[in-house]
């Protein structure tokens, strides 16, 4: 059993975020020589089996460990070499897969065992960061030892791209920065109020009229495949979100009779409100929606939203008000909006998909046993939320600590660092329901131009908290050297990070 990382032997482990559970490091270190560095299989990998997951991973990665290298001589050869206890390369990542991996880097040659290609290429990801350069140049990995996990297996990015449209390559540079942090999940917010981007195959009006515009601010089918793809290729899921009945009238452009008509004065006004949930019309409509949505994202996992609804909109309806009497549902609008949601959730049941939804749908509802996935998001007592949700036997991603859109300096990692999802009273069985956690960045004041500098190195804080142990990282003096170091890797992997501090780079960001 390796021993856990400790204040005498940090040193090296200080040139990894986010931090490995247990390190044994050495001062022992040998040379590499681009030319004769080579990645290598065993275990289940050979002409047979090859795996394009990795096949992809060993150039990505031989050109982040030597940047813009020149041929020397040839001397002694160093081969890292990857062996998998799983066959797992043509799947994509699930919430259950595991991403243990093991480390051993010793005299010419390195050697890397993971459950499955994701460990694997987590540990790849630390290789790479184990890896520099000295005053002159040259290439040094030091003598290592490294047994490492995550702490929640769900760690997640959410980029809002209904408020402002992001390009493709926007996300896919994303993508890149989040599995150097470690991150597996991509929460994309695909449509909102303002537009509606997502190109659907059955209903192509929902973006020839919802979308900013109907060509250049749209997510065609085969941008989607190639995010799916590109994330898959990095062990990252992308789990789709499709909000509703509240923030849709982007939808009510494209889809008729699908949004709730708003009274005034006992007469429409003209202005509409959330999705109508009296009318057979929107289920069917929704059912056909969410199954194609199901057949395009292949993660077992849809987020349904159900946040911040506006109840007078369905207040000043009659029609509205004659169903809920219907129904005996009286005055309670809560109860309307949980009618709606539990359809919603059953549609994603059938189509063999677990539902997610915003902590608003557990909050005012009493009919709790159909949901799964609880997304804790409002400020104040978050962890008196999270407890309440476990004890209630369900799913939980926190997301209230890491919303990086909210006012404050910044700068001002430390207030993302100093979380601690589960220091809340309950049994072990209810802290094990809390699942991860979930770094948000509404598009409100976010665009192409300034994506990047707001997601990093700040998410890479929570990255640490998602994926470390909390007794060894609970030092914000401690990580503060160490994000430094790691910022100064994102600037020459090409991410835009900004600065923590006052100081500078060896090598600063070049663009292009």
């Amino acid at each position: 059993m390796l021993k856990k990382t400790t204040k005498k032997n940090l040193y090296i482990s200080e040139s990894v975020w986010p931090l490995p559970q247990i390190v044994i490091p050495s001062p022992e270190r040998y040379q590499l020589k681009p030319q004769s560095f080579s990645f290598g299989y065993r275990r289940y990998l050979d002409t047979k089996h090859s795996c394009s997951v990795l096949d992809a991973a060993f150039k990505r990665y031989f050109s982040i460990l030597f940047p813009g290298y020149t041929y020397g001589d040839e001397n002694e050869v160093f081969t890292l070499t990857i062996s998998l206890d799983r066959h797992d390369c043509q799947g994509y990542p699930n919430q259950d897969s595991s991403e243990r991996y093991k480390l051993s880097v010793f005299a010419g040659q390195a050697s890397l065992n993971a459950e499955t290609v994701w460990g694997s290429l987590r540990g790849l990801e630390t290789f790479s960061q184990l890896v520099y350069q000295d005053d002159f140049g040259s290439y040094y990995v030091n003598k290592t030892e490294i047994e490492d996990y995550p702490q929640f297996n769900y760690r997640g990015i959410l980029l809002d791209t209904s408020r402002h449209y992001l390009p493709v390559q926007a996300i896919l540079k994303t993508l890149d920065a989040m599995a150097y942090s470690k991150f597996n999940v991509f929460h994309w917010h695909l449509v909102d109020d303002p537009s509606f981007p997502y190109q659907s195959q059955k209903f192509p009006d929902l973006s020839n009229k919802g979308a900013f515009h109907p060509v250049t601010h749209i997510y065609t089918q085969s941008d989607v495949r190639r995010v799916i793809s590109y994330a898959r290729m990095r062990g990252i899921r992308v789990l789709p979100e499709f909000d509703s009945p509240g923030h849709t009238k982007s939808w009510g452009k494209g889809q008729s009779e699908l949004l709730t008509s708003c009274y005034r004065g006992g007469t429409p006004s003209g202005t509409f409100g959330p999705v109508n949930p009296t009318l057979p019309s929107t289920y069917q409509f929704m059912a056909s929606l969410l199954k194609e949505v199901a057949s395009v994202f292949p993660d077992p996992y849809i987020h349904l939203g159900g946040d911040e609804v506006d109840f007078s909109c369905w207040r000043s309806n009659p029609y509205i008000r004659a169903f809920m009497r219907k129904m005996g549902f009286g005055l309670d609008f809560s109860k309307l909006e949980a009618f709606y949601i539990e359809k919603i959730v059953n549609i994603t049941s059938v189509l063999r998909k677990t539902s997610i939804v915003w902590q608003d749908v557990f909050d005012y509802h009493e009919r709790r046993k159909f949901l799964s996935v609880v997304e804790v998001w409002k400020q104040g007592c978050y962890l008196c939320e999270v407890r309440r949700v476990v004890k209630a036997g369900l799913r939980v991603i926190l997301a209230s600590p890491w919303y990086l859109d909210q006012p404050g300096p910044t700068h001002n990692w430390a207030r993302y660092y100093n979380v601690w999802p589960l220091a809340f009273k309950g049994t072990e069985k209810q802290k094990s329901l809390v699942i991860g956690g979930e770094v948000c960045l509404w598009g409100e004041y976010v665009d192409a131009t300034n994506l990047s500098p707001r997601l990093w190195p700040r998410a890479s804080a929570a990255a640490e908290r998602l994926w470390s142990n909390e007794r060894q990282t609970s030092c914000v003096e401690r990580a503060f050297p160490r994000l430094q170091e790691f910022r100064c890797k994102l600037l020459r992997r090409g991410i835009q990070a900004e600065p923590l501090s006052v100081g500078h780079c060896k090598h600063e960001y070049q663009s292009g």
